[in-house]
Parts: C-alpha cells; structure tokens; sequence
C-alpha cells in the first residue's frame, strides 16, 4: 500500500486505552491498521500512560485481543517515571510507591529502592494508578512530599477509558495530593517528554507519528515532543473538544479510528475539505454544503481549519443546508 499516512515514518507511537482498544475490546479498526503497520517494516510503540500495568501484562493483553506485540514495543509511563527518579537520584535511594507492584518492579529496575511508609524515610514519592489504592498510601505519600520529597508523577490523566465508560484515572488521585501539599509534580507521561522521547530513542526512529485519543495527553505530548501527530475519535475527545482545542493540543489529522493511517495524508489533514464551505462570523461558524457527498469529518476538518486560523476556544456553529445540518449532528455539534 503506497502514498497513505505511514509514508515518510519509521516509527508510529500508539496509545492504547480508547486508542487501540477500550478494556477488554479492540477499537474498530485497529486490528487492520496495527498489521498493516507491522507488514509495511514500519517500528511500533504503543505509548501508554497507564502505569499500572508491567509490559509483559500489556503484550499478553493485546495478544488476547488477537495483536502481536513483544515487550521491546511497549513503553509505560511506569518506565518513564523510574527513569526520571532514576536521573535524578543516587542508587539506592529510596521511594514512596504509590501505586501497583508493577511500578515498584520498576523503581527496583531503575537501581532505587521502593517503600511504602514514610518513615522509611523516602527521599522521593512516584504515584501511578492502581485500583487498590488507599487512603492510607496517600496520607504516607502527603507526608512525604510535605517533608521535602522529590514528587514524580507517572500521568495527569484524570480519567481512564473501559468498555464501561471513563473511571477515575491517575490524574484525578494526583489532584487530591496536589491540593493536599500545595506542590507540583514532575511528570513523566504524556503530554511531558519523557515517556514519548523514550518510545522514539528506543525504536531508533528519526520521523515519528503520534496517534491517540486525547488532546490534553497524547495530542499535547506531540506538540511537545515536535512530532506530527493523528487524533482518533474512539476514545476520550471528542470533535467539539476538537474545534476548541488551543494550539497546543491541535493534532496535524483527524480520523474516526486508525485506518486513516491507511489513506492518503490529505485526505485526514486538518485544512480546507473540497465542497465544504466555512464561514467565519461574529457569532460563529457557518457550514454549507453545495453537493456530492457530506462526509461529516471532512467538514470537521474544515471547520477547525478555518476557526484555529482566526481563535480557539468553543465556538457555535450553524449550518446553512440539510447537508451541513447532517454533518453537524453527525459530530454531535448541532
């Protein structure tokens, strides 16, 4: 398969949560695309802030959902955030884990040594997501980083995809603790460097591709990294978040899941669609449609083109045919 997105990319960095499955079910389309990936030589990532997870349970669960994957293409913001202590720390250090054994695996890896109370006298406090989570961890955690401890955070995501709807995710237990301590973590997943400058080093890749769901994590990591990225709509955003993104979390494509990385790179570039009109106006948007066929995210893209070249911010947007009216509601913008 010739002249699609893959072209120019030696490494694609996915995310997963929303982006290549949500829970314990693949994404439409993604078993295609990652196998597509795979056959065309190009180097995969999947790039996950979920750090509750060690990388082995990660590549058994895509094998599980029927996708190939070996330890070397899976980068967790566990690993990240070890890293960054790692960097910053003597060996043998210790720190306050909070979160699963997974992360305190690799606080061990990373040559420090992971406790759990603060009168262990812990130098450093790590936090990722862990469903066993307790008032307890976090009480020994505030102590800590009230008591001078460097404070590293593997993500901010505050909600995390299943096939049940969004949980509770790292981010929402890094406020508590955040509004707890009056401090600020270092972070280490997306939409922070670390995590993603790790993925890229490990692949050799020199012409990465981010793709993800969320503009404040995976979007805002690309932006920050200086990699074009692929915004899907499986996941968490959504295209009214989408339109308002501000410019640091506007991805260079849109597409309803990963099988625009299957098609040609204008045909999922944000810019100006053939037969969709925007207008800008003071009270908004306006979207018509002359004739042929009304694909509704070709009409998204045209409408963030022209309202991110003027603003960002929500915005209304009205429609001045049926056509228009059908791709508005279509988006869930009408």
């Amino acid at each position: 398969m010739s002249g699609t997105l893959l072209d120019g990319h030696d490494v694609v960095l996915f995310d997963l949560d929303g982006t290549v499955f949500r829970g314990g079910e693949l994404v439409p389309g993604a078993f295609e695309a990652v196998r597509e990936v795979h056959r065309r030589g190009v180097q995969v990532r999947y790039v996950t802030n979920n750090a509750s997870k060690p990388d082995q349970a990660v590549v058994d669960h895509l094998a599980g959902l029927g996708l190939t994957a070996e330890r070397s293409e899976v980068s967790t913001s566990a690993q990240a955030g070890a890293a960054v202590l790692a960097e910053k720390l003597p060996a043998g250090s210790r720190v306050l884990v909070v979160g699963s054994a997974a992360l305190a695996s690799e606080v061990d890896r990373a040559g420090l040594v992971p406790v759990s109370d603060f009168a262990d006298e812990p130098v450093a406090v790590v936090q990722g997501l862990s469903t066993e989570i307790a008032y307890r961890d976090l009480a020994e955690a505030c102590l800590a980083i009230r008591a001078g401890a460097l404070w590293v955070a593997c993500n901010g995501d505050r909600t995390l995809p299943t096939e049940r709807g969004l949980m509770p995710g790292n981010g929402s237990l890094v406020e508590l603790l955040r509004a707890a301590t009056d401090q600020e973590p270092l972070v280490a997943g997306k939409p922070e460097r670390p995590l993603l400058d790790r993925a890229v080093d490990s692949a050799g890749g020199r012409a990465p591709l981010m793709v993800g769901d969320r503009l404040d994590t995976d979007i805002a990591g690309a932006v920050n990294a200086g990699m074009p990225s692929l915004m899907v709509l499986t996941g968490v955003s959504t295209p009214g978040d989408l339109l308002a993104a501000s410019a640091q979390m506007r991805p260079d494509h849109v597409a309803a899941d990963l099988r625009g990385l299957l098609r040609a790179p204008a045909e999922v570039a944000i810019g100006a669609q053939a037969g969709w009109h925007v207008r800008v106006e003071d009270s908004g948007l306006e979207l018509s449609r002359a004739d042929g066929e009304a694909d509704a995210l070709a009409a998204l893209r045209a409408l963030c083109a022209a309202w991110w070249a003027v603003s960002s911010g929500a915005v209304e947007v009205c429609a001045a045919d049926e056509r228009a009216k059908a791709a508005l509601r279509e988006l869930g913008l009408a």
